[in-house]
C-alpha cells in the first residue's frame, strides 16, 4: 500500500552513498579480493548508483511492502525522465515501522541551506525524518533518521502518526495529526513539540498550513469535524466545521487564501470558503457514484480551479471548480489500485503521480511498484480545456 507520495523539486537532491560494512561486503562478493578494492570512503555516488541529474523529476514515496507472509515499511525514490515520461527506480530504505503518512521537507537538518529529507509518520507514535539522499545499504537495509520526533512520552503522541504537515513559509515547524486524538506542532531546531491541539473527540487524519496565510492549520478527524487554528494561539477556539462523515484528506487552495476541500470516507468532497465560518457553506459533489472514501484530492499548482480526487472506487477524476460549479473533466482508472494517494506536480502541472494498493510489475527491472504517473495532459478534453498552461 502506497501511503503518501511527495515530489523533489528538480535539482535539489545531491545522492551521496553511505558505505557500510554491509556494503564493503557485497563489493567483496562481486569483485573477490580485489587488491585495487577501494576503502569504505572512496567510492564516489557516480561509481555505485544510477545519478540523478538536475533535470530529473524526483518523487519519493512511502508504502509497506509485503515479501512472502513478512510486511514492512520502506520509502521508495523514483526518478522521472520528463522528455520520455519514463518512470524508473532509484533507491529505497527500509525504515523500522509500518509507514501511514509522509511530508517532505527542504530545512537543512545537516547544515547547508537547502535539505533533501522525508518526515514519516507511521504505526509507532514518533515521527522520523530521513535525508532521502543518502543511500545507505545496497539490500535489505535499515535507513538510519537523522531526527526523530517525540520519542519520549513527555512530548510525543500515545498512538498511531496518521497525517504530517510542513510549514514551508517556517520551515523549521511540522505539524503531525494522530490516533490519539491530538494534533501537535513540532520545532525541528529544538526537536520539541511546542504546542498541542485537543479539539478533536476521535482519530485526527489530516493536517494542512495554508501557504498564503502560513500561521493557519486545518486540521480533520474521523469525529467529522474540522477545525481551522491560529498555530501560535492554539488555546483559542478557531474556527469549526461539523460535517456528515469521517474526514479523509484536506487541502487548501493554492489559488485562494480563503478556500479549503476536504474529502470524505462517503464518497463526496465538500469546497468551503472561510470567511463564511457555517458547515453548510460552499459545494459538496459526490466524487464518485458507489459511495466509497475519496481517500486523497490534491489541487493543481499551476492551473487555477483544477482539483484532483482519488478514491477507493479505484478511479482517479480531474474537477472544474469554476464558480464553485464543480464539473468533472476527465476520470482515469489506474493500474495501482486502489488509490490511497494522489500528488500533482509542481513543475510539470499536467503530471499527477498516483499511489495504490495493488501494484503493477516493471518487466525490465522485474520489480513491483504500487506508483504510477498519469500525463493527464494526453487526456484530449485537459489539452483542448488548458492547452494554454502548457509549456
Amino acid at each position: 500500500m502506497m501511503s503518501s507520495i511527495s515530489w523533489v523539486p528538480k535539482g535539489v537532491s545531491k545522492p551521496v552513498v553511505l558505505i557500510t560494512e554491509a556494503m564493503m561486503e557485497l563489493l567483496t562478493e562481486i569483485y573477490g579480493d580485489d587488491p585495487y578494492l577501494k576503502n569504505h570512503n572512496d567510492y564516489s555516488y557516480e561509481e555505485l548508483c544510477v545519478p540523478i541529474n538536475p533535470t530529473d523529476s524526483l518523487i519519493v514515496c512511502a508504502r509497506v511492502k509485503e515479501q512472502g507472509r513478512d510486511s514492512f515499511g520502506v520509502f521508495e525514490v523514483w526518478i522521472l525522465i520528463d522528455e520520455e515520461k519514463y518512470l524508473y527506480f532509484h533507491h529505497d530504505i527500509r525504515i523500522s515501522a509500518l509507514p501511514l503518512c509522509s511530508a517532505w521537507l527542504d530545512y537543512p537538518l545537516e547544515g547547508g541551506e537547502r535539505g533533501n529529507f522525508l518526515a514519516v509518520g507511521s504505526i509507532e507514535p514518533n515521527i522520523q525524518i530521513f535525508n532521502v539522499d543518502v543511500v545507505s545499504e545496497f539490500r535489505d537495509g535499515k535507513g538510519t533518521p537523522c531526527m526523530v520526533l517525540g520519542s519520549t512520552e513527555d512530548d510525543g503522541h500515545s498512538d498511531s502518526v496518521l497525517g504530517l504537515a510542513w510549514n514551508k513559509e517556517y520551515r523549521n515547524i511540522i505539524a503531525s495529526a494522530s490516533a490519539d486524538t491530538k494534533v501537535k506542532i513540532w520545532d525541528m531546531v529544538s526537536g520539541k513539540c511546542e504546542s498541542t491541539m485537543t479539539d478533536h473527540t476521535d482519530k485526527v487524519q489530516a493536517v494542512a498550513w495554508n501557504p498564503h496565510s502560513p500561521r493557519s492549520l486545518l486540521t480533520g478527524s474521523f469525529d467529522g469535524t474540522v477545525f481551522l487554528k491560529d498555530g501560535r494561539i492554539t488555546s483559542h477556539d478557531g474556527c469549526k466545521w461539523e460535517l456528515n462523515a469521517k474526514v479523509e484528506s484536506l487541502a487548501w487552495d493554492p489559488h485562494s487564501e480563503h478556500s479549503f476541500v476536504v474529502s470524505l470516507e462517503n464518497g463526496t468532497v465538500k469546497l468551503i470558503d472561510v470567511r463564511t465560518a457555517k458547515s453548510d457553506s460552499g459545494s459538496e459533489f459526490n466524487a464518485n457514484e458507489h459511495g466509497k472514501a475519496v481517500t486523497s484530492v490534491s489541487y493543481n499548482l499551476a492551473i487555477p480551479n483544477l482539483l484532483a480526487t482519488g478514491s477507493l472506487d479505484n478511479k482517479v477524476k480531474l474537477w472544474d471548480l469554476s464558480n464553485n460549479q464543480p464539473s468533472c473533466v476527465a476520470s482515469y482508472s489506474p493500474k495501482v489500485w486502489p488509490v490511497c494517494s494522489i500528488s500533482f506536480s509542481e513543475e510539470n502541472p499536467f503530471l499527477l503521480a498516483i499511489g495504490g494498493s495493488k501494484g503493477i510489475k516493471i518487466p525490465i527491472i522485474e520489480r513491483t511498484t504500487t506508483l504510477e504517473v498519469w500525463d493527464t495532459q494526453s487526456y484530449s478534453g485537459i489539452s483542448e480545456k488548458y492547452g494554454n498552461y502548457m509549456k
